[in-house]
């Protein structure tokens, strides 16, 4: 069980326990009673605010309060007023996407520009972030990316699309790319994952901007340039949701995506070549 289906399941199990029907809970709390049930089925990610609320209306002790705050504030920022948050920070906040991974049950990927860092290898990632941050935190931030993959392991449910284009993009070298390729065949013909290549040759009517991350259906997080920025409102969680199956129509799988990943790779192992030449 998640976090996140822990929150939902306690927060039933509390209700029940109150003896209070949804709609009663939410004359207590203000929240509308189709909220309350979504809550409880993980269909909606409450604020902190919101589980505080519910939490005092079932009588909850302080320390199950505390506890269920803390796994909301895991996918909420506590400027709770904010629907998209920015935060700061390599090695940190590779640790905090590390949590909302870790309260997930089904996380969708799609990147049109690099490669996923859950899928990343170490020399990749460590080009990825070059000479943007010192020595001692470039390698921190290596260490806690590579430490985030662990989760692959896991039997949650994994769906990543990404474009030929990403792929394309000749990150730390022929060599880094050769081996980041080789590395995308094993997790991706295994079936650790579900990938889905776009190639350059498919025609598309989606314009698409930027790369996102959906955890459940709860929260979105997008990469910009300085900031990663978190996105929980349900409406735009909705957008994304409906942008990736937009995107997902265009993607190859299973052996058809393995003999794209193969194909480019076979172009960096002749680039490599032609280099030391």
């Amino acid at each position: 069980m998640t976090n996140q289906d822990h929150l939902s399941a306690e927060l039933r199990r509390l209700r029940k326990a109150a003896g209070l029907s949804g709609t009663e809970a939410a004359v207590l709390t203000g929240l509308s009673q189709s909220k309350v049930s979504r809550v409880e089925t993980g269909a909606f990610m409450p604020t902190e605010d919101q589980v505080v609320a519910l939490c005092r209306a079932y009588g909850a002790p302080a320390k199950i309060r505390r506890a269920l705050v803390a796994i909301t504030r895991d996918l909420r920022e506590e400027a709770s007023s904010a629907r998209v948050v920015l935060q700061r920070g390599a090695w940190r906040m590779q640790q905090r996407i590390g949590k909302i991974e870790t309260a997930s049950a089904r996380i969708r990927s799609f990147q049109p520009t690099i490669v996923f860092g859950l899928l990343q290898t170490r020399d990749y990632i460590t080009a990825l972030f070059g000479d943007s941050l010192p020595d001692g935190e470039r390698d921190q931030t290596v260490e806690a990316r590579l430490e985030r993959q662990r989760i692959l392991d896991s039997d949650r449910d994994f769906h990543f699309v990404l474009t030929e284009g990403a792929l394309r993009w000749n990150m730390g070298g022929a060599a880094t790319m050769q081996a980041q390729l080789g590395h995308l065949i094993e997790v991706s013909c295994r079936g650790r994952v579900r990938l889905g290549v776009i190639p350059w040759t498919t025609p598309v009517s989606v314009p698409v901007l930027h790369g996102f991350d959906i955890y459940d259906s709860r929260a979105v997080l997008l990469g910009t340039q300085t900031a990663t920025a978190l996105v929980t409102d349900e409406r735009e969680v909705t957008d994304y949701e409906k942008n990736f199956a937009e995107v997902e129509r265009y993607a190859t799988y299973d052996d058809v995506a393995c003999a794209h990943l193969s194909r480019i790779a076979t172009d960096y192992r002749q680039l490599a070549t032609e280099s030391r030449w």
